[in-house]
């Protein structure tokens, strides 16, 4: 058998060595345009804020590791077009301009996403940057050492990441988020407001409901024309979120509505012969049981595993997604999991959510830490549909019991009651999750 697979990042990664793990015999070829493999992008922020000194410590493997495994990895190889019923595909080496054709048995795409470019007149001006891969990064943080003023436009997970970043390092920082609150996707208002205090606790100058709507420049400066008004800066990283790269199978396979593509539970196209993982990929979202573009390193690790144990026989089924998120913040841990309560009842939920406070353990210790908590959850069957915690203590395992939780569709009572360990230092008798769902269950009792 014969199993290409297009491109390697993380789902790549993980196919490759999952295949060559479970079917040593199998002929693997990899096709890659960059020059590496495997680069976390979400280290980016770790990088330009000094906190990780190289930028090659972002990767976790390289393409002789996965040729010593047996694989033959084709790196800067741009594949440009796959004719599935033939099951052929052209490519192009970018360094010498050969074009040649190859062929497949199975074929893995894992070609990941691409920024969304917004439709804003200058976006391609010099000195106007995207953030997503190792050349990216090493353009932003080349260009930042000349620049005071830096403009953040975007308030997702990358955004906010980069505006403590360069809010740590000297810059004066402007962030310009449109319509929704920062991180919006991931927490609720009250969440989201104590972000934008920390920001501008640290000097960030925060444009919230403004749309960017041009740029310009001149030698030194960039020129942002918004909704309200034009912010000048030296730098401005546009990074409003990305899009599934699916042009390649586009009337060949199923697509879901968001462009990614459509799999079954064993990571299977509706072209039996073609699998697929990462960020080109539609998750199975499990608080809504449908399909969603949730581009996450999670999710294509697992996926790029789950690929490599079914590509030859149906063996292990996805278990779906919830998301589940956490970014480290002006020494705050930010996690989130499943719906929002905004989110879940623009899904159609009867959904409420609760909030509670409580330090992580008792008083009497030596030392203890507030824990900032929000259970989403639906009022007709007390299933939960979400989580949020903010806290200086290390809440991100938290964030993992809720997700699973989640998946396995408990109740706010489940939670409220599950048994969890007590010792002083870590928590009290109740931990604080049970508390949590104590307090939605006494909310509910109180309707």
């Amino acid at each position: 058998m014969k199993v290409v697979i297009v491109g390697c990042t993380h789902a790549g990664t993980a196919a490759a060595k999952q295949i060559l793990a479970s079917s040593p015999n199998t002929e693997v070829t990899v096709y890659e345009r960059h020059q590496d493999i495997s680069f976390l992008s979400c280290g980016i922020s770790l990088y330009l804020s000094g906190k990780v000194k190289s930028l090659e410590e972002m990767f976790y493997a390289t393409p002789e590791d996965l040729e010593q495994l047996g694989a033959k990895v084709r790196t800067n190889c741009d594949v440009y077009a796959i004719d599935t019923k033939h099951k052929t595909l052209r490519v192009e080496e970018l360094q010498t301009g050969i074009k040649y054709q190859d062929t497949y048995d199975k074929l893995v795409m894992a070609t990941g996403s691409v920024p969304v470019v917004p439709p804003i007149e200058g976006v391609s001006l010099p000195g106007i940057l995207m953030c997503k891969d190792y050349e990216d990064a090493k353009q932003i943080y080349q260009t930042a050492k000349s620049a005071k003023r830096i403009a953040i436009i975007g308030g997702g997970y990358v955004g906010v990441e980069l505006v403590e970043a360069y809010s740590r390092t000297g810059h004066d920082v402007m962030l310009i988020n449109g319509l929704h609150r920062p991180l919006s996707h991931y927490v609720d208002v009250p969440f989201a407001k104590e972000v934008e205090a920390d920001m501008k606790q640290h000097g960030v100058q925060l444009y919230l409901n403004e749309v960017a709507h041009t740029f310009d420049s001149d030698d030194q400066h960039i020129y942002i024309k918004t909704n309200k008004a034009e912010r000048e800066a030296d730098l401005a990283v546009v990074c409003v979120g990305f899009r599934p790269q699916t042009d390649l199978l586009e009337g060949q396979v199923e697509l879901t509505k968001d462009g990614a593509i459509h799999v079954n539970d064993y990571m299977q196209t509706s072209d039996p012969d073609i699998f697929a993982a990462g960020d080109s990929v539609a998750v199975h979202f499990n608080p809504t049981q449908t399909d969603a573009y949730t581009p996450l390193a999670t999710n294509a690790v697992r996926q790029g595993a789950l690929v490599g144990r079914n590509i030859f026989k149906p063996t292990l089924k996805y278990l779906g997604t919830q998301a589940t998120s956490a970014l480290h913040l002006y020494g705050k841990t930010v996690a989130s999991t499943g719906l929002t309560l905004e989110r879940a009842q623009k899904h159609g939920f009867t959904a409420a959510a609760v909030d509670l406070t409580d330090n992580y353990r008792p008083e009497f210790m030596e030392s203890t830490t507030p824990v900032e908590m929000r259970l989403v959850y639906d009022q007709n069957d007390h299933r939960i549909l979400g989580g949020q915690l903010v806290s200086k203590y290390d809440i991100a395992q938290s964030a993992n019991l809720l997700s699973v939780c989640i998946q396995n569709k408990n109740t706010i009572e489940d939670l409220a009651f599950v048994d969890m360990l007590f010792s002083p230092y870590d928590d009290r008798p109740f931990n604080y999750l049970n508390l949590l769902g104590q307090a939605a269950m006494q909310q509910e009792e109180a309707r």
